[in-house]
C-alpha cells in the first residue's frame, strides 16, 4: 500500500531542541540579553534560522535589524561548528525506519533546516547515506509548507500521494502533507502537542515510533 515514508528531522527524528535553544541563548548572551527558557523553543521552531532568530530578540523587545542580521551570522556560524551537539535519536527511530525498510519502503528526510545540516546531522547519528533521499533548505527552494520539493521526492520516489506516509510534529507537517495528498502522520514525542496536529487535520496521531506498525498489519 504505502511506497515511501518521509519524515521532518527536528521533533521528529531528532531532539534538536536543546541544541537549538543552547546556540540561541549564546547568540542573546553575546549582544547583552538574558536566555529564553528551554520549553519556549517548543513554539518558536520550524520555520527556519532566520524566522528562529527574529523570534528570539522580539521575545527580548529588540527590533534592531542590523543587530539581528549580525546575530544571524553569529547563531549560523556557531550552529554549523558543531550541528550534533546536544543532539539525540528519538527512542524507538531506529527501529521504526529498519521495519519501514523491511516493509520495501523508501525512506526521506524534508527539513526546513539549512541542506547542509540536515544531511550532516543525518549522516552522523544515523549513518552515512542512511536516507534514500534526504533534503534540507536549499537556496532556490521553498520553505515547508509549500509542498514543491515535497511532491519531488514523492515522484523520485516513484510514489503516488496515496502511497507516502508524511512524518512530523507540527502544523507545518500537516500542512504540507495534507496539501500535498500524502497519508498524515503526527508524532506526539517532539515539540507540539495533540490539539496542534488534530487541528490540522493529521490522520493518525501516534505518541511511540511503534504504533506506526498498525498501519501494516
Amino acid at each position: 500500500m504505502y511506497k515511501c515514508a518521509i519524515f521532518d528531522l527536528d521533533g521528529t527524528l531528532f531532539n534538536t531542541l536543546t541544541t537549538i535553544a543552547y546556540y540561541c541563548n549564546e547568540t542573546l548572551k553575546k549582544y547583552g540579553f538574558e536566555p529564553i527558557e528551554l520549553e519556549k523553543f517548543n513554539h518558536i521552531v520550524g520555520h527556519g534560522a532566520w524566522d528562529l532568530i527574529n523570534k528570539i530578540f522580539a521575545l527580548r523587545d529588540c527590533t534592531d535589524e542590523a543587530l539581528i542580521k549580525e546575530a544571524f551570522v553569529y547563531y549560523n556560524g556557531m550552529y554549523d561548528a558543531n550541528v550534533t551537539y546536544k543532539t539525540t535519536v528519538y527512542d524507538g527511530i531506529p527501529e521504526l525506519l529498519s521495519f519501514l525498510r523491511d516493509k520495501g519502503l523508501k525512506i526521506g528526510v524534508l527539513s526546513n533546516k539549512p541542506h547542509f545540516a540536515t544531511n550532516l546531522i543525518c549522516d552522523e547519528l544515523l549513518g552515512e547515506n542512511f536516507f534514500d533521499i534526504c533534503n534540507g533548505q536549499r537556496e532556490g527552494f521553498p520553505r515547508k509548507p509549500d509542498t514543491t520539493v515535497l511532491l519531488s521526492m514523492m515522484k523520485e520516489f516513484g510514489a503516488a500521494p496515496e502511497e507516502t506516509l508524511y512524518l512530523g510534529d507540527t502544523s507545518i507537517d500537516m500542512q504540507i502533507g495534507k496539501k500535498a495528498g500524502a497519508f498524515t502522520v503526527g508524532v506526539l514525542w517532539g515539540f507540539r502537542d495533540r490539539k496542534e496536529l488534530a487541528e490540522n487535520n493529521a490522520d493518525m496521531i501516534i505518541s511511540h515510533p511503534d504504533e506506526i506498525k498498525r498501519l501494516f498489519d
